[in-house]
């Protein structure tokens, strides 16, 4: 499963932006960068959506595993993992997050990686 498309984080300029400007989040497997959008910088498209929310991507490296049936299966687990948690929030401001594992990632279980995921959400004060 892929993320809805209202809540996909997409095109170079975005992931600069969070490079430069997010708030980093780091535990032992994962960093969560995240801050608030520049919508000058969104592709030009149709903001038919009223509400704000959130847009986000995962990064898995080479180093996480060299097989990308692997990484790949990581990639759906997170998206199907944030699109749950995370479509029906309500937000005062839209918010970008971008999601890196480290290659220590491989060591932990798929229900520990989530935890570390939602531990790091609610650190970043996206969810609660």
């Amino acid at each position: 499963m892929v993320l809805p498309k209202h809540m996909r984080l997409k095109g170079h300029k975005c992931f600069d932006f969070i490079y430069k400007k997010g708030a980093r989040f780091y535990s032992s497997s994962m960093v969560l960068r995240v801050t608030n959008a520049n919508t000058k910088l969104c592709f030009k498209g149709n903001h038919s959506q009223i509400k704000p929310y959130i847009k986000c991507a995962v990064s898995i490296s080479n180093k996480v595993s060299k097989k990308s049936v692997t990484r790949n299966k990581i990639r759906r687990l997170f998206h199907h993992h944030l699109a749950r948690r995370l479509s029906n929030m309500d937000f005062n401001s839209e918010v970008w997050a971008f999601i890196s594992l480290k290659p220590s990632c491989m060591k932990n279980s798929e229900s520990d990686l989530l935890k570390e995921c939602d531990k790091l959400l609610t650190k970043a004060g996206i969810t609660k």
